[in-house]
């Protein structure tokens, strides 16, 4: 006689079984959208490789924040597209500099939208790198603790135009502790500091480099960005600026490194935030346009992958559909 096996049962008979024992769920406010505003535009401009991503001006940065508030998202990241870049970056933390009009606006305008800003000099650099570099022969080299000084004055600048939390994405060596030090003793000790703290060398950073305007005029950006092959660097990286005083950390991109993305959250236990890439964003819009997945659902499995994988705050240009597509 065949003896019976008790298998448990596999919960998937109907949508609402299904959704009792669903273990990870999003909501809106897992979610921050990048917004882009440029000094050298007076209406919104697309981005040809980032299908349904604009340049805005800064006449626009108000309402397009009001809008994602308006969908269930809580906050914003900005990045700035100055009219004139130097060798100091000096439009990186100028009082008057396009972030920190943005600031000023969206905090007299939009008090409750949680303002976050990159912090970074590649955007205000005329060569486009990270930091201030110095060039010997056929080789140049980024100089760390110049840069590091010029970036500890962008985040100041952000902060007292309103930020609410500065996220350095150089990475630069020291730069978390030397921000800390600075916004607590110039009175803004609550200022956050959501680090790019394990930020790749990566080829999917293409698209955004158009958005933002900032390729590298020469050489690559892989002496200070991280080899995509090395994970226990990662998360020495991560416990160095955890160290240092940041509050949430980053992995960025995404989908290539969800497994330091799993990694970092179980070792640290510390708020994470990940960031889904331009380059992985232009893919699933081209796939999606040949009709190859469906953009939706597609995006819908990659943010429940990420969370699942441990993410807290998800970074990308997705948000507001998101927010959107959740509620529905």
């Amino acid at each position: 006689m065949r003896k019976l096996v008790h298998r448990p049962r596999r919960l998937r008979r109907s949508p609402a079984l299904r959704n009792l024992v669903r273990e990870t769920n999003l909501t809106a406010h897992d979610f921050v959208l990048p917004l882009f505003v440029s000094e050298k535009i007076d209406k919104r401009r697309p981005i040809a490789s980032m299908p349904g991503v604009f340049q805005l001006p800064p006449g626009e940065i108000v309402d397009e924040a009001r809008q994602a508030q308006d969908a269930g998202l809580q906050a914003v990241l900005l990045f700035g597209i100055p009219q004139i870049k130097d060798e100091q970056a000096s439009g990186a933390y100028a009082e008057n500099g396009i972030v920190q009009k943005a600031l000023r606006a969206l905090k007299d305008n939009c008090p409750e939208v949680v303002a976050i800003t990159d912090v970074c000099l590649c955007e205000y650099m005329s060569h486009g790198h990270c930091g201030v570099t110095r060039i010997d022969g056929d080789h140049f080299h980024v100089l760390n603790d110049q840069s590091v000084d010029l970036l500890v004055k962008t985040a100041l600048s952000h902060a007292q135009a309103g930020a609410d939390m500065v996220a350095p994405s150089d990475m630069m060596d020291g730069r978390i502790g030397a921000i800390r030090e600075a916004l607590d003793a110039n009175g803004f000790a609550e200022t956050g500091i959501m680090s790019y703290a394990a930020k790749f060398a990566s080829v999917f950073y293409g698209p955004f480099r158009d958005a933002a305007e900032s390729p590298p005029q020469f050489g690559d950006r892989r002496s200070y960005q991280m080899d995509s092959a090395n994970a226990d660097e990662a998360l020495r990286e991560v416990g160095l600026d955890i160290d240092e005083g940041a509050d949430i950390i980053m992995i960025k991109p995404a989908l290539p490194y969800i497994d330091i993305l799993w990694r970092v959250r179980e070792r640290f236990r510390k708020p994470t935030a990940v960031y889904h890439v331009s380059g992985e964003y232009a893919m699933i819009k081209a796939a999606a346009e040949k009709g190859i997945v469906e953009e939706r659902a597609a995006v819908l499995e990659i943010m429940t992958s990420l969370k699942r994988a441990g993410a807290d705050i998800i970074v990308t240009y997705w948000a507001r559909e998101l927010a959107e597509w959740i509620s529905a």
